[in-house]
């Protein structure tokens, strides 16, 4: 008898599970959008993150400061965690909107790091 009740049922499974498989796949990529090749990005960038494997030197004040990741978008973690670094703009006298904030316990060393050109609105992973 139960087999019978749950014949109807069975179409109403599929839909379930590939909505869970919708759900899924957006939570995964999540407001981090999608990875971004190191080569990828501005060659600016690219000379931040080489400055963050040697430890600096750093030509901004707020360069390795924590980030508190108030936005959310970012994986949480504990304080402290996440530290942000300028990635300058040609032709701005000021510190402009692009940084990259890199997650880990040992800054030389990051976890992982994250590259936003609209300061902090958004981010994607930066993946080799």
């Amino acid at each position: 008898m139960l087999r019978t009740w749950l014949r109807p049922l069975r179409g109403w499974w599929v839909v379930l599970g590939l909505w869970l498989g919708v759900c899924a796949l957006a939570l995964a990529r999540g407001p981090l959008g999608d990875g971004v090749a190191l080569t990828e990005l501005p060659p600016e960038a690219r000379q931040v993150m080489q400055l963050i494997r040697q430890g600096g030197p750093f030509p901004y004040e707020k360069d390795g400061t924590v980030f508190a990741n108030r936005e959310r978008l970012l994986p949480p973690a504990k304080r402290g965690y996440y530290r942000e670094y300028t990635v300058p703009t040609p032709g701005l006298k000021h510190r402009g909107a692009r940084r990259i904030v890199c997650g880990g316990w040992t800054p030389t060393v990051p976890d992982a790091c994250y590259y936003t050109a609209d300061h902090y609105a958004s981010f994607r992973r930066i993946v080799p």
